[in-house]
């Protein structure tokens, strides 16, 4: 790890809007606009280039049968990213009877979907000592929104050197999203994608809403970093009927990736049943998103 030492740090009152003084001290690797970052995972997949990425499938890993036809529609919609997590946490403690982590059996079923697929996988990493066995399977590390100052588990994964999406906590302003990157940078691990998940507001339009999708953050971290910026509308919205405008609002602010959530049967998912698209409704999102990205001359 390179040592940073600033002989001229200042500790200003804290603030949530990113300054001259930030830039040069607090984010200096963050907010570096030295070179167009992209994040390559190989097979033609690139985070911040001219394509969009999608990654799409269910929030946990149910079964090897769930994952099996995500996997099925994913290359019949020509996607190449896979998600599905067996280490999920939750808002609260208390499960329902027909979900339970799947834990090592999860990730041994996204190993053998990769193999038999040729998908990338992104998966959520939650603590340390599941690190290792993630890392067997994942293309990419997922760091939750609750974990976006994690600042030991941030560390750890960086040094897998393994791409990192690092998701912005709903109460987090994007100096504290920068501050949480840095703390990946400064590892040396340069494969960092960031991803807008929605922000807690006091109004959020429904009553089974809990977040609101900031849109306005895309532009926002494109002026003052070049890394890839991502963005989740279907857990910002936890609404499936919303996730679509949500989508098109993201490519046309400039995002460099989506993570959609999708499952074969949205009212049987174990875990946030209002939120996935089935798989007709997800071909036809992305039938209307790559017209949008053909628009802004992108590619999805």
């Amino acid at each position: 790890m390179k040592k940073y030492f600033k002989k001229d740090l200042s500790n200003k009152f804290p603030t949530k809007d990113i300054t001259y003084d930030d830039k040069k001290n607090k984010l200096p690797l963050s907010t570096s606009k030295k070179k167009k970052r992209i994040v390559d995972l190989g097979n033609g997949v690139k985070f911040g280039s001219h394509d969009i990425p999608i990654i799409a499938g269910p929030n946990g890993v149910e079964s090897h049968k769930l994952m099996l036809d995500v996997a099925k529609c994913l290359v019949k919609n020509k996607i190449k990213i896979i998600r599905g997590h067996a280490y999920k946490p939750l808002t609260f403690p208390y499960r329902s009877s027909k979900y339970k982590e799947s834990k090592n059996q999860g990730m041994d079923i996204m190993d053998d979907i990769k193999k038999s697929f040729k998908l990338k996988v992104v998966t959520e990493i939650t603590e340390i000592k599941y690190l290792d066995r993630v890392c067997k399977t994942a293309d990419v590390l997922q760091i939750g929104s609750r974990n976006m100052q994690n600042l030991e588990l941030l560390k750890e994964c960086a040094l897998t050197k393994k791409p990192l999406i690092l998701k912005r906590h709903f109460g987090a302003s994007l100096r504290d999203m920068l501050g949480a990157a840095e703390h990946i940078l400064i590892e040396g691990n340069e494969k960092l994608i960031l991803c807008e998940r929605g922000v807690s507001i006091p109004h959020t339009h429904r009553d089974t809403s809990r977040f609101a999708l900031d849109i306005q953050a895309i532009p926002a971290l494109k002026e003052i970093t070049n890394f890839p910026i991502i963005s989740d509308p279907s857990h910002a919205s936890f609404w499936a009927p919303w996730v679509p405008s949500l989508t098109f609002a993201s490519i046309a602010a400039g995002c460099d990736g989506l993570i959609i959530e999708i499952h074969k049967n949205p009212k049987k998912s174990a875990v946030d049943p209002l939120q996935p698209l089935d798989f007709r409704q997800f071909k036809n999102l992305l039938k209307i998103s790559r017209a949008v990205a053909r628009s802004i001359k992108r590619k999805i």
